[in-house]
């Protein structure tokens, strides 16, 4: 009860504060990739129930040749998390919590068994600390052979790891702790790259 009564009160706080930068945001990325600005997708929630994702679009439709292409302005919104704002309604409503496992698309958390399964327990975040150590995954996956083999080898089994610690043990100023964490990590990096 106190994660969630943390959560709406950050929740809250948070889009009072940023209104005007999703606002901002919203019509740069409706402009820039000429859609209506939103993202929505289905991703796996809490106890693997589907709920729809809000986010900033960052993309643009494929072109002739077949390919997605990231808009200038989603750069910057990816960069800085900014296209993941919306989902403080996602938190709101609760399907998301400010610190959980980012949530994924079908055929992952939803496929895991014994123990691991203990992960889908959770409500999936904005923030967690498998999103801190992977905040370069694009960059890490494009470096790969074979990125998606990359992902589910490596990758993924350490989140899972690193998710299934969180479960064990949480705390409210635990997530407090992964707050400041990703505020470093996100908005402080981009000045040492």
């Amino acid at each position: 009860m106190a994660k969630r009564v943390f959560d709406v009160v950050l929740a809250i706080f948070l889009l009072s504060l940023l209104f005007w930068l999703i606002i901002i945001s919203f019509v740069l990325a409706a402009i820039d990739t000429h859609s209506d600005g939103l993202f929505i997708q289905e991703r796996i929630g809490q106890f693997g129930n589907k709920f729809k994702i809000y986010k900033l679009r960052t993309y643009r439709e494929p072109n002739f040749s077949g390919y997605v292409t990231i808009s200038k302005t989603g750069q910057f919104l990816r960069k800085f998390k900014i296209d993941e704002l919306p989902q403080l309604l996602n938190v709101l409503k609760g399907d998301m919590s400010i610190v959980g496992p980012r949530p994924d698309v079908p055929g992952y958390y939803d496929s895991l068994v014994g123990e691991n399964r203990k992960v889908l327990e959770l409500k999936p975040g904005l923030t967690s600390i498998a999103a801190i150590k992977y905040a370069n995954e694009e960059a890490i996956l494009k470096k790969q052979v074979n990125p998606l083999y990359y992902n589910n080898a490596f990758i993924f089994p350490d989140k899972v790891k690193l998710n299934l610690d969180y479960y064990y043990n949480q705390s409210v100023w635990g997530d407090i702790i992964i707050i400041a964490k990703t505020i470093i990590c996100y908005f402080f990096r981009s000045n040492l790259q």
